[in-house]
């Protein structure tokens, strides 16, 4: 995780050790994504570009369905922000979602914190659904929700403040969504396409203007210091309390900082790598989707044979949401909770890693 010439240096001492070693590097510039495989890496993470296009897919414009976090066989998780939609302000058994659409939500993230929800839980300004379902369930949802959260058609660009690698990385997913924006940077030797930027600071009320804050949709917070973040999330929140606001965060610790600043969404540099690692080195029965949110699959024990899910209250007891089942070659994805489980049928459930430790004491996996 040093500089890309340690890195290359260390990868090749390494590899000279052994041929077999998984070895995961970072790499500041794409171009030493080849060096450093030359070199011997297994795997080469360019983080400043995964954490650009995640705050892109995050951010409310374009045609922005669903996120989507994985796909375990046919089951597909995704995240959507309630944020501009209907869903906002209603229990979730109102929401009609698993009725309607098929689409199951297995989990909120408020400001951050994962929470398994329960049918009166209430869907906030700043909740992100944690939705399950196939792929023709997903797209039945963004069919009637992605609309709300369309600005292409109004023309209002989204802020994105500080053009270095991942507010560059930003610029370009939106070219590719079609989505509107604005570059405020203060060093003037950054300017890349006039039309799209506004030089100045974004702590300057005048700046702001400038780049019409008091219609901007979105702000994206790409900053390297925590410190700027914090602050200027802290001013446009003061500015614009109903405008999405996300942002960087390169320590893990300040993530609930910016939080509490007014940040919608932090993306944390350090969870970012982390989940990137865990991903590539996990075994086939579970993968983080998530800083401690993991999907996780494993054979039915025997107290809940024959029993249903309504009765089981996994949820309830674990904190753990079944989202599919398979029983043979048929994966049923959000299963009927009447249904009776089967002998060797297999779970895939959605949980923390807290909630996985409960499900396997209370059932003695």
């Amino acid at each position: 995780t040093d500089r890309d010439e340690i890195n290359t240096n260390i990868t090749f001492t390494v590899r000279e050790l052994s041929e077999h070693v998984p070895i995961i590097t970072t790499a500041d510039s794409p171009y030493s994504e080849d060096i450093l495989k030359l070199a011997g890496s297994t795997k080469v993470l360019q983080l400043y570009t995964i954490l650009g296009r995640s705050l892109a897919a995050w951010t409310i414009g374009g045609e922005c369905g669903a996120n989507i976090i994985s796909r375990f066989d046919e089951l597909i998780i995704a995240e959507f922000p309630a944020m501009g939609t209907p869903l906002v302000g209603k229990r979730l058994a109102e929401s009609k979602l698993r009725e309607h659409i098929g689409i199951n939500v297995v989990g909120l993230w408020e400001r951050g914190k994962f929470m398994v929800p329960d049918a009166d839980s209430i869907i906030q300004h700043n909740s992100v659904l944690v939705l399950a379902g196939s792929e023709e369930n997903l797209a039945a949802y963004d069919e009637v929700y992605s609309f709300y959260h369309i600005c292409k058609l109004t023309g209002e660009p989204v802020l994105i403040v500080g053009s270095g690698r991942v507010g560059d990385t930003i610029v370009e997913q939106f070219k590719e969504r079609g989505i509107p924006y604005l570059v405020i940077e203060k060093n003037p030797k950054r300017l890349q396409e006039e039309q799209h930027y506004v030089i100045g600071d974004a702590a300057d009320i005048r700046t702001l203007q400038r780049a019409f804050i008091e219609k901007a949709p979105a702000a994206v917070i790409t900053t390297h210091d925590d410190a700027t973040n914090i602050y200027l999330t802290k001013y446009l929140r003061s500015l614009r309390s109903d405008m999405q606001i996300l942002s960087r965060s390169n320590l893990e610790r300040n993530v609930s900082t910016l939080h509490r600043a007014g940040a919608d969404f932090v993306m944390s540099f350090a969870s970012l790598g982390a989940n990137a690692i865990f991903n590539f080195l996990k075994n086939e029965d579970m993968r983080m989707l998530a800083e401690g949110l993991n999907i996780f699959r494993m054979k039915a024990p025997e107290s809940l044979v024959g029993r249903s899910l309504a009765q089981s209250s996994i949820r309830e007891v674990t904190d753990c949401s079944v989202v599919a089942i398979r029983a043979g070659n048929i994966l049923a994805i959000n299963p009927d909770p009447q249904l009776p489980i089967k002998m060797h049928a297999e779970l895939i459930l959605i949980g923390t890693a807290e909630g996985e430790r409960k499900f396997l004491k209370t059932f003695e996996c």
